[in-house]
């Protein structure tokens, strides 16, 4: 049963919200031709356009104390994946795009992100540390088969020996296992799958061009079997939506090889709430109320917590349940025993260009 308008096919969201940054709003008028074109001439189905970002930088620096990496890069911003809880899709009002629809459908990538990172890691002053790909939108989205933005970074940080993580919710990393792997095994790489449900159909809606979590599952496997350290990043979990889910998901990661876990709990930052709201409308209207009023539980009264120690986890009776229902699971499954840190000691800065230093000859 639905109530409120259906996403178009393969996508997350139901509409596009108004930048907040613009001064000016639109608003739709029914001329009175609305009609008779929506009956016969229907909406072409959305496309994905990729345009290129001039970026003149590539690693992103924080220090925030709740996120356990200082650097990370972002080989694209927006995502097709188009998952609805996506808390990285206000980033897109900075591009004069709307954090809806566009979000998922007009995408940039960063062709030049490997010759940024060799001149980053260059530099005189550069101090190794961890690098974390996927932290914003997911490194191996469906356009990094024709783009390999990713796979270009990884083969700079193997070349110089440089530790990074990946958190990423496709299969498509198995692609670079031969990269991946070899730097697991000198101790300077992890990796961690996202796994949000194990209803593939509840997965098909609010994941809608992500890897089946089942494939999910299979890609775990397949990395550990590698050699490869790998986690499962139950996230986010959504008030009786998805979080009786929590103990399977760890329960078939362990299983299937995985190490380590963490959770997260659902954030919905500025104009991911009302995205999510729509979402809640149009498929699970009757659960749509109590799921908001549990979010608001664990928040406070509000539908987002920005704050440094609770953004993650949040507050109150139900968040708090949720930690130990994760703590004692992990326990059982001996999950989280060891993660040594990666190993920093080996790396070294790129080669100079002999092409370049060829002209002071």
């Amino acid at each position: 049963m639905t109530s409120g308008p259906l996403p178009p096919k393969g996508r997350g969201a139901t509409f596009n919200p108004a930048n907040r940054f613009r001064s000016e709003g639109r608003e739709a008028v029914d001329d009175g031709w609305l009609n008779a074109v929506a009956d016969d001439e229907p909406l072409p189905p959305l496309k994905t356009t990729v345009m290129i970002q001039a970026s003149r930088t590539i690693i992103a620096r924080n220090d925030s104390p709740d996120i356990p990496f200082t650097q990370s890069i972002n080989p694209y911003q927006g995502c097709e994946h188009g998952c609805i809880y996506c808390y990285a899709r206000p980033t897109h009002a900075y591009l004069d795009l709307s954090p809806g629809l566009d979000f998922e459908t007009k995408l940039f990538a960063k062709p030049n992100a490997a010759t940024l990172l060799r001149a980053e890691l260059a530099r005189p002053g550069y101090v190794c540390d961890p690098i974390a790909l996927g932290t914003n939108t997911d490194p191996y989205q469906p356009i990094e088969r024709e783009w390999k933005v990713t796979r270009s970074i990884l083969e700079v940080l193997s070349e110089c020996e440089h530790p990074f993580s990946i958190v990423t919710k496709s299969s498509l990393v198995e692609r670079d296992l031969d990269l991946i792997a070899p730097m697991a095994a000198k101790g300077m790489a992890r990796v961690f799958v996202s796994i949000t449900t194990l209803d593939r159909e509840l997965a098909r809606t609010l994941e809608p061009r992500a890897a089946a979590p089942q494939r999910r599952l299979q890609t775990i496997e397949t990395l550990a079997a590698a050699g490869v350290p790998v986690g499962v990043m139950t996230a986010p979990m959504i008030p009786q939506l998805n979080d009786h889910d929590l103990e399977a998901i760890l329960e078939a990661a362990a299983a299937r090889g995985a190490s380590s876990a963490a959770w997260v709990l659902l954030r919905l930052p500025r104009e991911v709430a009302p995205l999510f709201r729509e979402w809640l409308d149009a498929h699970y209207p009757l659960r749509a109320a109590h799921v908001m009023s549990l979010v608001r539980q664990t928040r406070e009264g509000r539908d987002n917590d920005p704050h440094f120690g609770s953004r993650m986890r949040g507050t109150g009776e139900f968040a708090a349940l949720l930690e130990r229902r994760f703590a004692l699971a992990a326990k059982r499954l001996g999950l989280n025993r060891e993660r040594a840190p990666l190993d920093r000691t080996r790396f070294r800065p790129p080669k100079a260009d002999q092409r370049q230093l060829g002209l002071f000859d």
